[in-house]
């Protein structure tokens, strides 16, 4: 047995998009899934059954295995539903793919306290409720797998998304620690930045380039990130438009000072210092 056949997979958000594509992929390839989703609008609005049911009822007709989960992970309540819905349905609980997102973009001077607040909630936050209430069982059976959904506005910064980058940024910092803790219990932790064609993208991209972003291609790599296989942890990785890249951080050599520099000394040698022309890559040295 390998690959992700029988692993209960729960994933969030796949009501539609990219969730519904990992979802599908996974149970086409023996998994079975947990198909969470609110049904709320894109700012995370409202809430309904349908979306998560309809991904369940196309994975049934295929043939695959999967049972509907309606609850928010913006809260541990929920959350704790959710990896519950995996135990009763199927008995265990062997990865996590923390796909749920909104999105409430906004140039900063205008971005308000709740705007902030509701997108670290569902992102975020949601990362670790979700993750928190499965890392007990993974422990235990010394078996778990961990995708986050980052971004490349995390990565690299976007206009209008400082709420958005702040949350996705901050899930690649939760699966770096992830990955160290989880090592001697077999537990990976890895991050990817999708690009792909959903609602959330629809009116930030230009339809030539929406075009080429099927979320089907992003699937595969998130199945294999969860799949028995993979022993890659603490990695992120960008995939869309059938591109598969790893992202990583780099540092250069530095400048060692035996004293507290002056102003003046470290004006001197900040050329040096912001040189990243023999970097490698970068590791926490504590």
């Amino acid at each position: 047995m390998s690959g992700v056949e029988d692993k209960v997979v729960v994933v969030t958000g796949a009501g539609g998009g990219l969730g519904r594509s990992y979802a599908r992929f996974l149970a086409a390839n023996g998994a079975l899934v947990v198909v969470n989703d609110l049904g709320g609008a894109r700012d995370g609005s409202g809430a309904g059954t349908a979306a998560a049911d309809t991904v369940v009822s196309e994975i049934r007709a295929a043939g695959g295995r999967a049972v509907a989960n309606y609850d928010s992970v913006a809260d541990e309540q929920g959350a704790a539903a959710i990896i519950e819905t995996a135990l009763n349905e199927f008995g265990a609980v062997h990865g996590v793919i923390s796909n749920a997102g909104i999105l409430r973009d906004g140039a900063f001077h205008k971005m308000s306290g709740e705007s902030w607040d509701a997108v670290q909630k569902v992102h975020l936050y949601g990362g670790f409720n979700v993750i928190r209430a499965a890392w007990p069982h993974f422990r235990e059976q010394q078996f778990g797998r961990i995708v986050v959904a980052t971004s490349t506005s995390g990565l690299y910064g976007n206009f209008g998304q400082a709420n958005y980058g702040a949350a996705k940024a901050g899930l690649v910092g939760l699966i770096n620690t992830l990955a160290i803790e989880g090592a001697k219990y077999s537990i990976t932790a890895n991050a990817i930045a999708p690009l792909a064609a959903t609602r959330m993208t629809e009116d930030i991209a230009p339809q030539e380039l929406l075009d080429k972003l099927n979320p089907e291609l992003v699937a595969p790599a998130v199945g294999y990130l969860v799949s028995q296989e993979n022993t890659d942890t603490g990695s992120v990785f960008v995939v869309g438009g059938g591109l598969v890249q790893r992202v990583a951080q780099f540092q250069n050599p530095g400048v060692t000072f035996s004293a507290p520099p002056s102003l003046a000394e470290i004006a001197a040698q900040w050329s040096q210092i912001s040189d990243m022309s023999e970097a490698t890559l970068g590791s926490n040295p504590v």
